[in-house]
């Protein structure tokens, strides 16, 4: 069974980061994105910050002083391996992103880390919220499995998350 972590966000967060539910890699290292060839973590380091590559609990710093919240859609899911076109229909248990959204109200703008997290958000959650309440956005997976998409074509998508933010 994969199990998402509690959502990390300050209470000045604008921006909202939805995967779908961590895979195998991160569950074992408890980490958001743990996966080594996870573009994640280079990209918000090179979007946000000097590019230095930092210890996990610096990238959680770095988030969170620029107004940017990570959670998952689902709560949990039955999921062989890691790959998001193995959840197992009829498993998904999705997160209270509502709730989430009511008690951070400065959040406008929620992304998608690949086109399952919309999807799964789309099926779970996108009728429990009030119509405009935020920005809606997919941006390409960060996962080492989107190779098809090159590094830099997801760091041109990704600087949506920054400006955002600084809005």
């Amino acid at each position: 069974m994969a199990a998402c972590f509690e959502p990390v966000a300050g209470p000045d967060a604008r921006v909202l980061i939805l995967g779908s539910v961590p895979g195998a890699r991160s569950i074992e290292l408890g980490q958001y994105y743990g996966h080594e060839r996870n573009a994640f973590w280079p990209l918000m380091q090179e979007l946000l910050g000097d590019g230095e590559t930092l210890r996990y609990d610096q990238r959680i710093e770095l988030v969170l002083r620029s107004r940017i919240a990570l959670w998952d859609v689902l709560a949990s899911a039955e999921r062989r391996g890691s790959l998001d076109a193995a959840i197992e229909a009829g498993s998904e248990v999705p997160n209270d992103i509502a709730g989430f959204l009511a008690a951070h109200p400065r959040v406008t703008s929620v992304f998608f880390n690949g086109a399952k997290a919309e999807s799964l958000f789309d099926r779970y959650v996108r009728s429990t919220l009030p119509p405009g309440r935020v920005t809606l956005i997919r941006l390409p997976s960060t996962s080492p499995a989107n190779a098809a998409v090159s590094l830099a074509a997801k760091r041109e998508a990704w600087r949506a998350v920054v400006d955002a933010a600084r809005a």
